[in-house]
């Protein structure tokens, strides 16, 4: 019993070496104990009043109640930075008030643009004080170093040195309720719902722990309603958040931790020493890595939740079956591609206009990328895209919407690419991103005479390049250019209106998609670092040693062997990526089937997965990767 009673102890203590991840068994008997006061609050048929709502005190005990224990799970992963969470959630609690007893319009938009800069003044302390510090040092030549004021206050107010401040630390998941703190300000703002009253029901909806470190993003008009229903969980429900969890689980330990241990990370920590097929293949295993690990994240939270009688967002919807890179952005974390939508592009103007900001936030972050990565070769390009802008704007007034559509987008990728992280190579991703977007949306205008005479034109420039420079890039880029001139060529002499063709094209398309998307990787995951100088540097050199394997010469005799050798991580991601492309029905179907099977069979197969899971866990289990 006294041993019990000092896991306890030490399960709700805060212990930097050990959050609380959601594979770990210790996450699973916090839950357990969680769940159990929780059904003791919540009640099986709570009472309701004639609207359907909750009755108020029940509802404020329950939400408070799962407030209290969202503060001791972010306490148990982050320390005192849950008095940054207790911040934020004040300053939306009391903004949101203000604004919804605020006549004056102008007063309400002041009030919510102060509610919004806080926010990202706050975000931008702790998550990019290193990043723009890096930035202004290599511009002015300076050698100015980042303090901790924080640090230095709490040292100074408790008369102590316990606090370091020579150092900022991130605090985990602060992009994602601040964000959602913003959705709420924003959207009380636009009255598209009601300030929430009570203190600890807007804690509750700010701090709920499934989601809290890694989404999905919460958006204030989905999530709010949901405070004020009352508790209730079905059988089917039952059954699909169980489900959820597992399936999550699945994910995680069984594709994306063996992908990483046993291929990926092997290839990106040593590029040089593996053949251009591994290069490629690590590429491509890690698109798959990625998305078992974030959806596999989300797929745990979703089901935690619903066990709680709350949903949470849709965060992925088969991404890997796009088409293009714009319905990838549509299926690929979801929360996040919605909120940049709602409260960053159409701010901005949308697909309707574009004003001064539009085109600043691409010149100065064009500027500063020129100024801080030293690159003769990027300036000279930044310089002709701004050229190209300017020269567009002014000449050629009739397309000066389209012009800002395309700005716009922009702007939302590189910005999309800096929340990520806060180095440049994120910055290059969400570029890349960006720049694919406004081809497919150029390409999908045009007919196919300009698509050929765009293939032959880019093939044969590139081969001209490769032979003057002989460079791995341009052998590399000049072959994804014949193998496209190749493929389009033959899919326009088949049969067009013939049904087989039409899904020849759907495959071809999304092939190509998930190449482009893979390749743009190579910046997400080489500098994954949050010291922006050093993940520059790494992410830098190594996808320059990447491409430069991928773009050397090619053993195809090795493949086989290759695969054998490694035949286990290639099976996977085949077994991996065949379910990822099964028809939505099919998985609704056995998602259900699941649900609905007797509760004695459900706890079979539970026990059975978990068995196999354990088979898979490795010595040091990964952290998900978002976390």
């Amino acid at each position: 019993m006294k041993d019990l009673l000092t896991y306890i102890r030490q399960l709700f203590s805060f212990d930097s070496s050990s959050p609380l991840l959601f594979t770990q068994i210790h996450f699973w008997v916090f839950f357990l104990i969680v769940y159990l006061f929780f059904t003791l609050i919540a009640g099986r048929k709570p009472k309701t009043r004639a609207d359907g709502s909750m009755d108020p005190t029940r509802r404020v005990i329950r939400n408070g109640y799962l407030f209290l224990v969202s503060l001791l799970f972010y306490y148990k992963t982050s320390g005192l930075f849950v008095l940054l969470l207790v911040f934020s959630t004040l300053l939306g609690w009391i903004l949101g008030i203000r604004m919804d007893h605020t006549a004056s319009e102008p007063r309400r938009k002041l009030q919510m643009a102060i509610g919004v800069a806080i926010n990202l003044l706050v975000l931008c302390y702790f998550k990019y004080a290193y990043f723009f510090t890096d930035i202004y040092n290599a511009t002015f030549g300076t050698d100015i170093h980042v303090v901790n004021h924080l640090a230095r206050w709490g040292n100074a107010v408790f008369n102590t040195d316990r606090f370091d401040a020579a150092v900022i630390l991130l605090p985990v998941g602060i992009s994602f309720f601040t964000f959602q703190n913003i959705s709420y300000i924003v959207d009380v703002y636009r009255r598209k719902i009601a300030h929430v009253s009570n203190p600890l029901d807007f804690g509750f909806y700010t701090a709920f722990f499934p989601q809290l470190v890694a989404g999905p993003i919460l958006r204030a008009d989905q999530f709010v309603p949901q405070l004020y229903k009352p508790f209730f969980l079905g059988r089917r429900q039952f059954g699909i958040a169980v489900f959820w969890i597992v399936n999550g689980l699945v994910k995680k330990l069984v594709l994306s931790d063996y992908l990483a241990v046993n291929f990926v990370d092997r290839i990106f920590d040593n590029p040089s020493l593996y053949t251009p097929f591994e290069n490629f293949s690590a590429l491509m295993l890690y698109s798959l890595q990625v998305y078992a690990d974030f959806s596999g994240y989300t797929d745990i939270a979703i089901g935690v939740a619903m066990l709680m009688g709350f949903y949470l967002p849709l965060n992925f919807n088969s991404p890997y079956k796009a088409t293009n890179p714009t319905d990838f952005w549509r299926r690929w974390h979801i929360s996040l591609s919605r909120w940049l939508r709602d409260y960053l592009y159409i701010p901005l103007g949308g697909n309707r206009t574009s004003g001064f900001l539009s085109y600043f936030i691409l010149a100065f972050i064009l500027a500063v990328a020129a100024f801080r990565l030293h690159s003769v070769a990027f300036a000279i390009a930044a310089g002709l895209i701004v050229l190209v802008i300017v020269g567009l704007y002014f000449f050629r007034p009739g397309h000066r919407r389209t012009l800002g559509t395309n700005v716009n987008n922009m702007d939302t990728m590189l910005l999309g690419g800096m929340w990520h992280g806060s180095s440049f190579n994120f910055i290059t991703w969400g570029g890349l991103n960006g720049l694919g977007i406004l081809v497919y949306k150029w390409w999908h205008k045009q007919g196919w005479i300009t698509h050929i005479a765009t293939l032959v034109a880019t093939t044969l420039l590139l081969l001209i390049l490769k032979a003057i420079f002989q460079t791995p890039l341009l052998s590399m880029l000049h072959f994804i250019s014949l193998v496209c001139l190749i493929g389009y060529t033959v899919l326009n002499l088949l049969p067009q209106p013939a049904r087989g063709t039409k899904r020849l094209w759907v495959v071809w398309s999304t092939l190509l998609t998930f190449v482009f998307i893979s390749f743009t990787r190579l910046f997400f995951r080489s500098g994954s670092n949050l010291d922006p100088a050093e993940a520059n540097e790494v992410a830098w050199l190594t996808a320059s040693l990447m491409v430069g394997q991928i773009g050397s010469h090619w053993n195809l005799a090795q493949i086989p062997q290759i695969v054998g050798h490694y035949w286990g991580p290639f099976l996977l991601f085949a077994i991996g990526m065949a379910i990822h492309w099964l028809p939505s029905r099919f998985k609704r179907r056995y998602r259900l089937w699941f649900a609905q099977m007797p509760l004695w069979l459900m706890a079979i197969v539970v026990v059975l997965t978990a068995f196999v899971l354990y088979q898979f866990v490795t010595a040091d289990l990964q952290p998900f990767i978002y976390f």
